[in-house]
């Protein structure tokens, strides 16, 4: 009769490891760790403490003031003003001209009245764009609401 040493049946395991489900964060916290103190002891040395009289940089030209736009005016009769100055539809595009010393990129803003011909306004826009000028704007005015206008 022979003996068995061990226990050791068919249905014995050789290793018996329970799994383990948990996260193991520790080597996390320790790089964190030091990351940190790194970080501490290095942002001290990065600023710089020695006082030091720097001499003046050279002065750039101040940028131009900007130019003020030009104003041009439809009236309700039709009758066309650049500024205060009154002009007729023929030559008032030398008059923008030289309002604008030649600068094709001067800001134009065109003021009509509600009460005029729609075909005047594209007129005077037609003639600027075709002198070359890009930057017009058409000005309006804000209405009071119906309900503000009601409680005053």
């Amino acid at each position: 009769m022979a003996m068995g040493l061990g226990g050791g049946g068919f249905n014995t395991k050789r290793h018996a490891f329970q799994q383990n489900a948990e996260m193991n964060i520790t080597p996390f916290v320790d790089v964190m760790l030091v990351l940190l103190i790194i970080f501490m002891v290095a942002a001290p040395i990065a600023t710089v403490s020695v006082p030091v009289d720097l001499p003046p940089a050279n002065p750039r030209s101040a940028p131009p003031p900007p130019v003020k736009p030009v104003y041009i005016s439809i009236q309700k009769d039709g009758a066309l003003s650049i500024g205060e100055d009154r002009t007729d539809l023929d030559s008032f595009v030398a008059i923008v001209q030289r309002r604008t010393n030649g600068d094709l990129q001067q800001r134009i803003f065109l003021r009509c009245d509600e009460a005029a011909l729609y075909g005047k306004l594209m007129a005077v826009m037609n003639r600027l764009q075709s002198a070359g000028y890009t930057k017009v704007g058409l000005l309006a005015q804000d209405k009071p609401d119906s309900s503000s206008a009601a409680k005053q």
